[in-house]
């Protein structure tokens, strides 16, 4: 249900800024005899490479996971160490957790922000937890659900308004370390001096 309301939100903001849009839900529990079997192999099964496939290539992601012995799920971790490590380089990242209590709600910070900024994804400012009690009548009255999740929507849809369609930069490429030109020469010559 967070996953789901997080892109709704998103779909709302990119709406209103004129922003096309487009998302598929995954679920991991379609794909964790996959995700297994590619950790054993190293080979991902057909419907685990092209869920892998689409990640890489999508705008922004996000991810949603439920927390466990106060951490994301094992079959969540699993899935992302059987993606590719380059898969979300760049990647705009909204991070969302659901646990049966608030107590666990640092989780995000403590333990998915940290993931995905190894994986060199760029988790947005703010992620959207969730506790059994926010779905019910004993909410949040201070901070309710629906206003961290339109939060964290707005600075998604910050991120890919910004940057909707652009491409990745291939690091190996020699603009991106060469400074435009083609050789170390003109590297050297390029340099800024102080001055």
């Amino acid at each position: 249900m967070l996953a789901d309301k997080l892109v709704q939100a998103v779909f709302a903001e990119l709406d209103a800024r004129g922003v096309e849009r487009e998302a598929r839900v995954f679920e991991l529990r379609d794909v964790a005899h996959d995700i297994t079997n590619n950790l054993l192999t190293g080979f991902a099964p057909k419907a685990l490479a092209e869920m892998n496939d689409y990640v890489a290539g999508a705008d922004a992601l996000i991810a949603v996971t439920p927390i466990f012995s106060t951490s994301y799920s094992g079959l969540f971790k699993s899935w992302l160490d059987a993606l590719d490590r380059e898969a979300l380089d760049g990647t705009p990242v909204l991070l969302g957790a659901t646990a049966g209590t608030a107590r666990h709600s640092l989780a995000i910070d403590y333990a998915m922000r940290p993931l995905f900024t190894y994986l060199h994804a760029e988790p947005v400012s703010t992620g959207v937890f969730a506790a059994s009690s926010d779905w019910g009548a004993e909410a949040d009255s201070v901070a309710p659900l629906q206003k961290r999740i339109d939060r964290a929507a707005r600075e998604l849809a910050d991120r890919l308004a910004g940057s909707a369609g652009a491409a990745k930069a291939d690091p190996f490429a020699p603009e991106s370390y060469l400074a435009g030109g083609s050789s170390f020469e003109d590297l050297l010559t390029n340099l800024p001096t102080r001055g």
